[in-house]
């Protein structure tokens, strides 16, 4: 049994359009200062209060839940848009619809709200993909590798026989905290020399590389 898991935002979807939006209007709702597009983006797969805390180290814990409460409402507000602002990157339907026809187990470990995940798959109707779901909802957030274990457990997989695929440090970490193989994505929001300083054991410049960065991997 071989298990994927992949990473949402940043790796499945553009999920920054909303995040973006959502953490400049709780700044200015908190009156804090902005840090900026890049500064947020580096967070992105992160639970949202450690995201907080990396964000606005030097406020305190009443303001970062304030910030957390604002970030969520904002985010919640998006959400009920018509538009998609959770775009899916280029191939990612027809891998995922390649990889479930070849027999494999499929999972999602991601720093969104286990209500922000299933809305996401369900946006996009991907929900049917995946066999297993893990969110910051669910334990630990990354880097912790409480997700990829629960996953491994759910499915009944072994760790020489799973890979993480995701675009940010944060997932090289957890995946190597969980003794799996590590495959980092270009397109996210950490840059290759950034995913190859934390260790992965592979760099896909396009979904559709996927299978290579298996064959040096899992399989």
């Amino acid at each position: 049994m071989k298990l994927i898991i992949f990473d949402c935002d940043g790796t499945l979807v553009d999920g920054q359009h909303l995040i973006l939006d959502a953490m400049g209007s709780a700044c200015v709702a908190c009156e804090v200062p902005y840090p900026g597009d890049e500064a947020v983006r580096q967070i992105v797969g992160l639970s949202l209060m450690d995201a907080i805390e990396i964000c606005h180290p030097q406020e305190n814990q009443k303001t970062h839940l304030a910030l957390k409460d604002a970030f969520i409402s904002r985010f919640q507000e998006l959400r009920q848009r018509d538009e998609d602002q959770e775009p899916l990157y280029d191939g990612v339907r027809d891998m995922l619809e390649k990889l479930h026809g070849d027999g494999f187990i499929l999972g999602v470990a991601t720093g969104k709200s286990r209500r922000g995940l299933t809305n996401t798959l369900k946006n996009h109707g991907l929900g049917d993909f995946f066999m297993t779901l893990n969110t910051a909802d669910d334990g630990p957030g990354k880097p912790h590798p409480s997700m990829l274990i629960n996953a491994m457990n759910e499915v009944g997989a072994e760790p020489e026989n799973t890979v993480m695929i995701g675009d940010t440090t944060f997932d090289i970490h957890m995946a190597l905290a969980a003794k799996v193989a590590a495959i980092g994505v270009s397109w996210g929001y950490h840059d290759r020399g950034k995913l190859i300083g934390a260790g992965a054991h592979h760099i896909l410049d396009h979904i559709s590389h996927i299978r290579q960065g298996l064959n040096e991997t899992i399989l």
